[in-house]
């Protein structure tokens, strides 16, 4: 097991600290599916005590990035194509809702949040910067999503993030994923700066889905879900009440 970098933000716990460390390790695959998790390895790894390692793996497993197996420990959540599914389903359930609510009333502030959150992404895109594309990609999509004004969904929607991010850092790789989708995130910035809700709520869910049945062809399973028809923009917007 890798050591793991302890400096950085004084004013978090040792347990904040230990739980960003082994969640970011966990999403960006640098911890592995099923690898074994030893209280004393981490505690050994981050320069902390038992303590707060054994509370950071309670806080993962809450979110289903670490499994407490008794009598064998923690260890890093396997995936599969059925987890992978329930993680999806759930995200379709949340995040389309959450932009048909953002679009209904996007605002200019909003607008200009989300479009540096793309420039950023694209700029990652072109140095082939792995790391900052992923930070710029889960800015740009919760730029929208908070954009809905509803912290409770947000806060649903992270872990179910956090999760699909793992699948998609595993299979497909950060590079090959956005290069070859690089202009469907300004057609999810697009409607909700006009205010199509139907429109906005059409592309996400396509947008999801592709990813969802691409990482599940690379696990060599089954297309998990269709797309939708993208209704046709009208120049007046779709203000429907959320």
């Amino acid at each position: 097991m890798g050591s793991f970098a302890s400096g950085g933000a004084s004013h978090r716990t040792l347990a904040e600290k230990a739980f960003g460390m082994l969640h970011d390790a966990i999403v960006s695959g640098a911890l592995l599916p099923g690898e074994r998790l030893p209280i004393e390895d981490l505690a050994a790894a981050t320069g902390m005590s038992p303590m707060p390692i054994r509370e950071a793996l309670r806080r993962l497993d809450g979110v289903g990035l670490v499994e407490n197996v008794p009598h064998r420990g923690a260890r890093v959540a396997d995936l599969s194509v059925e987890d992978l599914r329930e993680v999806y389903d759930s995200r379709l359930m949340l995040e389309v809702p959450a932009i048909a609510r953002a679009a209904a009333k996007f605002d200019e502030e909003d607008a200009a949040n989300a479009a540096e959150w793309l420039e950023r992404l694209e700029t990652a895109i072109q140095r082939e910067d792995d790391a900052d594309a992923l930070e710029a990609h889960t800015g740009f999509h919760f730029a929208l999503y908070r954009a809905a004004s509803s912290r409770w969904l947000v806060r649903l929607i992270s872990p179910l993030w956090d999760s699909a991010e793992r699948y998609r850092v595993a299979t497909v790789g950060v590079r090959r994923l956005f290069q070859s989708r690089v202009d469907e995130h300004q057609k999810l910035l697009d409607p909700c700066v006009e205010r199509q809700v139907e429109v906005a709520e059409a592309r996400l869910w396509n947008h999801l889905v592709r990813t969802a049945n691409l990482v599940a062809a690379e696990m060599g399973g089954e297309e998990l879900y269709e797309l939708k028809d993208v209704p046709k923009a009208s120049r007046s917007g779709s203000k429907r009440s959320q």
